[in-house]
């Protein structure tokens, strides 16, 4: 039987962190894009994804979150992060919104 995403348990792992730049830039094939962001995050062995969220229709903007995963015990230092993510297949009618914790920022992509 298959179960609703939307109702299903949230990770204790997980949390949604911030970050202090966001850009769209080009890709190398014609009409393609990369989100790139930037920021600090406040565990050195922290991983950061950008993982776009899961809709049932297509959005005008599609919501990217800026995410950060430990594995077990933290070692609290800040430490630069960049992340990367083509674009290809989460694109909104008009664009994305990159979502951080405490910050959100919308980009119009063509």
């Amino acid at each position: 039987m298959p179960q609703d995403f939307g109702k299903l348990p949230q990770p204790q792992s997980v949390r949604l962190i911030d970050f202090d730049e966001a850009k769209v830039v080009p890709g190398i094939v014609p009409g393609t894009f990369i989100l790139i962001v930037s920021g600090e995050k406040p565990y050195q062995n922290m991983k950061v994804r950008l993982s776009p969220l899961v809709y049932v229709q297509r959005p005008e903007y599609w919501g990217i979150e800026v995410i950060g995963m430990l594995p077990g015990i933290g070692l609290p230092a800040l430490a630069p992060y960049t992340e990367s993510l083509p674009l290809d297949s989460v694109l909104g009618t008009k664009g994305i919104e990159v979502i951080g914790a405490t910050t959100r920022e919308t980009f119009d992509v063509p």
